[in-house]
């Protein structure tokens, strides 16, 4: 196998085999006020072996864009604060000049698709905040002068404080110096448009100024969720309650455009643009101790899991936290909403205020600085080993709860719940018949479903999680993940060298002298990493795609003296 060093090394992840589901995208920061950073080319090779597909930077520095030419990498540009006065003063000459020079000069080799007016100008530059909104129309009317207006948007990123101390989210609001004199204009110009607000968010701010708020409810980890009484929505993270904060304050402004009663007029896709998080960031040490390494990759695991696979939480009636949750997109309050987020930010930059220095996902040397890296393809985390994890009944709840729980997972009217057809009499699972059986059944098909997720497992406390294949589990249809030859070694070595990247198969086996590796063909060694991959992520839907080089078979396959596991295996 001529490049299985390739893949003890950790190989690059394509994007052509796994795209995010459908809900938003990550992106990240990246930031150069640093000494000791990778040269622009070298961070453009970070960026695709992990598969960040989306960037912001805060100039139009040439070397960067001319880097981020022909890698399908989208990129967003600023016009700084400095050169803020100049755009909206002079739409004809600097306004125009500017596009020409740093956007249409590098488009489309480089997909720039944002230009964002001055950064943190409410804050950053509070004497030019009547000349935002009109440098944002002399950029867009530059755009579309040069024929890029519906491939451009122009935002503005404005920090979360624009907002009115707000709890709870329902009763958020613009602050009174902006939100008649630029927030209403901004908000009518980026609808009008079809763009989008940009908002820079840092919940950990919230939670140190908040006493007694759960650290759980901060880094996405399963809690009983906060009530908003005046909406009836409960929020069981503190990123959703931030962003429905500002979604409600948008809401509340008057429009020149369209008004009822004073108020935004809503409209089935909201009324309102939709909020591009233009800095998501947790610190990985300091800050009053919340910033640790562990805390930060909890943050962005939680983070990355809701963009690109959905929300897994979602509020009961009265208030409590429900026995499990189906994956939706957006918030509570926009539950149909896409997110995008840049995480900031890509490195630790020596040259910020020392505050500002511990936000990065890698250090200069382009090594991870949390335990496990973040997965930008399917969210969570990549870099550590993927361990097999099963959710199964938990008898001391007793029969009672069992059942209440059962019937939950197997409601499956929405398509989102468990499919317990096979736990039905004269089905292959039906034996045998107690609740402990048909419930760690169901409990389990729903949580892998689900992305395994720890809510996925809750069910009021009826569901555990082990990491070990339950003794007798029952697997009605078992499936296995093996080669499509007829792609050819090319593609076949592509896709190995995806399935066998850092965090995804167990590959070891395929390794020289190692049990699996006679025989040493592509067809024989992808087919086990497919296999292993498929396994590992529940056989669920699109995880034997390895685009077109994998096919599902309903028999066991067995190569040379290989058999290929109907299970996660590590």
């Amino acid at each position: 196998m001529s490049r299985l060093l390739l893949i003890l090394l950790g190989a690059a992840l394509p994007i052509l085999f796994f795209t995010p589901s459908e809900g938003g995208e990550v992106g990240v920061c990246y930031g150069r006020v640093a000494t000791d950073l990778p040269d622009p080319a070298s961070v453009v090779q970070l960026l695709k072996k992990n598969g960040i597909t989306m960037v912001r930077i805060y100039d139009t520095d040439p070397t960067v864009l001319r880097s981020l030419a022909n890698t399908n990498i989208k990129v967003t540009v600023e016009l700084t604060n400095e050169e803020l006065p100049l755009a909206a003063a002079d739409q004809n000459n600097f306004a125009l000049q500017w596009v020409q020079s740093n956007v249409k000069a590098y488009y489309p080799a480089t997909l720039i698709n944002g230009v964002t007016v001055g950064n943190e100008v409410f804050k950053e530059a509070s004497q030019l905040n009547s000349q935002l909104v009109p440098a944002m129309k002399n950029v867009q009317a530059a755009l579309a002068k040069l024929g890029m207006a519906d491939a451009v948007k122009v935002t503005t990123p404005i920090a979360f404080d624009a907002l009115n101390p707000s709890f709870p989210p329902s009763a958020g609001t613009f602050r009174d110096d902006i939100a008649l004199s630029v927030m209403s204009p901004m908000v009518d110009f980026l609808q009008q448009t079809g763009s989008y607000l940009m908002v820079n968010f840092y919940p950990y701010l919230a939670y140190l100024a908040t006493p007694g708020m759960s650290i759980d409810y901060l880094l996405f980890r399963p809690n009983n969720g906060v009530l908003d009484t005046g909406s009836g929505q409960t929020y069981f993270s503190l990123f959703d309650a931030q962003l429905d904060a500002v979604y409600y304050a948008m809401e509340k402004l008057p429009s020149s455009s369209m008004h009822v009663g004073g108020m935004r007029k809503l409209t089935a896709g909201g009324g309102t643009p939709e909020v591009h998080h233009g800095e998501e960031g947790h610190p990985n040490k300091g800050h009053g101790g919340v910033g640790t390494p562990q805390n930060a990759q909890d943050f962005m695991a939680g983070l990355t899991h809701q963009v690109l696979q959905g929300n897994s939480g979602t509020a009961a009636a009265n208030g409590h936290r429900p026995l499990t949750a189906s994956a939706v997109r957006g918030t509570p309050h926009r539950p149909n909403a896409d997110l995008n987020v840049y995480i900031f930010a890509l490195f630790n930059e020596n040259n910020k205020p020392e505050d500002d220095q511990d936000f990065g996902l890698f250090y200069p040397n382009q090594q991870p600085v949390y335990p496990n890296p973040i997965d930008f393809v399917h969210g969570g985390t990549s870099g550590g080993p993927l361990q097999p994890s099963y959710c199964v009944a938990n008898a001391a709840v007793g029969d009672a709860a069992l059942q209440a729980a059962l019937d939950f997972a197997c409601d499956n009217r929405d398509g989102n719940r468990a499919d317990c057809s096979a736990i039905q009499p004269g089905q292959p699972c039906f034996e045998p018949d107690t609740k402990l059986a048909h419930a760690s059944y169901a409990f389990n098909d729903y949580y892998q479903k689900n992305g395994r997720v720890k809510s996925a497992c809750d069910f009021s406390g009826a569901g555990t999680i082990v990491n070990q294949a339950p003794s007798g589990a029952c697997d009605p249809s078992p499936s296995w993940c093996v080669v499509n030859a007829a792609v050819g070694d090319t593609r076949l070595q592509a896709a190995l060298d995806y399935a066998c990247g850092p965090g995804a198969a167990n590959c070891t086996d395929i390794q020289p002298g190692a049990r699996c590796f006679d025989p040493d063909t592509k067809v024989a060694h992808a087919s086990f990493a497919f296999n292993s991959y498929y396994q590992l992520r529940g056989r669920a839907t699109g995880t034997c795609d390895f685009a077109g080089a994998g096919i599902i078979v309903q028999q066991a396959p067995k190569i040379g003296n290989c058999v290929l596991p109907s299970t996660a295996m590590r």
